[in-house]
């Protein structure tokens, strides 16, 4: 979803962790070991899963129930804050009131807004300051998070949608690559998950599918084919932890693959969404003054801003709406594997336990030299 996803935040400090008082199953004992990856070692968790950020979906409790289950939830600041109505730090301090997992953070690095950049300079700060470690990055330069963060003992993985990107994202200090495919919802690649790892698995980090996943068997073959974990969007939308709609969870379960379309309307660049009728009368192209504006350097982040703003607006109002009327809904082809509204941690326990059943695991040269940073999502307190 954008970012690349009520107001409510729907359960009190020191309510029960995991899927108790999220999804109502009652508090799970931890997974036994045995998924060992440079993506669990670099972010301290037992799954390697990531339930990716999204702009608007990314609620507290959904981040909270996939690192209760020893997956990685990523924060999305925009989501907390402006979706969901959290100060920032506050909305940090409910995660942990809800886990005592790590979890991550996405920082979107665009450099169009001087004032959007200090806002994301202070959400960094605030979130190493509570122990956040684990950091992803994307849709620009990542040297200044991965700055900041390596000085805090964190570590950053960053977007790529193909190879030039990548090399630019380590050349700046990236320790690991989310490579974001063609079946990705929010901002798709145009490569096919297995044309992607070809060009990202010499490079001698890990390497993140994102993109296509939606079913325990499309997260064993991406284990299989050599991904060192999954980062899912859409799975982790039609969940009851989730504060999307009830309309756009059912829309989720009830599409294929082929109800997935790009629209440009949205953000100026091509953006992965459920075809609706809303978005079959809106048209799926930007109109001729944006894109003559978009191909422009003194003009195209006007445009891009002007875009971001109004669909800041237009993604948050349609995400909550329950009457379904106002249906632009973001969504990736992974729809093709999600049969159920299912609670976070559910997916995140199934997943793991195919991926234990298959010859995923244990991996060749496991616990060896890959890549590695300190444990993350440290206690606040030190």
């Amino acid at each position: 979803m954008t970012g690349g996803a009520g107001d409510d935040v729907g359960a009190a400090n020191g309510a029960g962790a995991g899927d108790g008082g999220l999804g109502g199953e009652g508090r799970r004992a931890p997974e036994p070991a045995g998924l060992d990856t440079p993506l669990t070692r670099d972010a301290g968790i037992e799954v390697p899963l990531l339930c990716g950020a999204m702009y608007p979906c990314s609620n507290p409790e959904l981040v909270a129930a996939v690192s209760e289950a020893g997956g990685l939830g990523v924060l999305q600041p925009i989501s907390l804050t402006y979706v969901h109505g959290h100060d920032f730090r506050e909305g940090i301090r409910l995660v942990r009131s809800l886990t005592s997992r790590p979890v991550g953070m996405n920082a979107l690095v665009e450099a169009s807004s001087r004032t959007y950049r200090r806002r994301m300079e202070r959400w960094v700060d605030v979130a190493l300051e509570e122990g956040v470690r684990f950091f992803v990055t994307s849709l620009g330069n990542p040297r200044w998070v991965c700055d900041v963060v390596h000085a805090a003992g964190g570590v950053v993985y960053h977007d790529a949608t193909e190879r030039k990107w990548a090399e630019k994202g380590l050349a700046e200090g990236a320790d690991g690559l989310i490579a974001v495919n063609a079946r990705a919802g929010g901002h798709p690649g145009d490569r096919s998950p297995e044309a992607l790892l070809d060009e990202l698995s010499d490079l001698g980090v890990p390497v993140v599918c994102t993109g296509g996943i939606g079913s325990a068997e499309a997260f064993v073959r991406a284990l299989e084919a050599g991904y060192d974990g999954v980062q899912m969007g859409t799975r982790f939308i039609a969940t009851p932890e989730c504060r999307a709609s009830e309309p756009y969870k059912r829309a989720i379960v009830d599409a294929g693959a082929g109800d997935i379309v790009r629209t440009e309307r949205i953000t100026g660049v091509p953006v992965s969404v459920i075809e609706t009728p809303y978005v079959r009368a809106a048209g799926t192209e930007a109109g001729p003054l944006a894109r003559w504006m978009l191909s422009h350097r003194r003009t195209r982040h006007l445009m891009r801003t002007l875009y971001a703003l109004r669909s800041l607006w237009q993604l948050k109002r349609a995400s909550l709406d329950e009457s379904g009327e106002r249906d632009y809904w973001q969504a990736g082809k992974s729809v093709d594997g999600i049969e159920t509204i299912e609670p976070a941690g559910s997916i995140v326990r199934r997943f793991a336990a195919a991926a234990r059943a298959s010859r995923a695991f244990p991996r060749p040269g496991a616990g060896g030299g890959a890549p590695s940073g300190p444990a993350t999502g440290a206690d606040p307190a030190g």
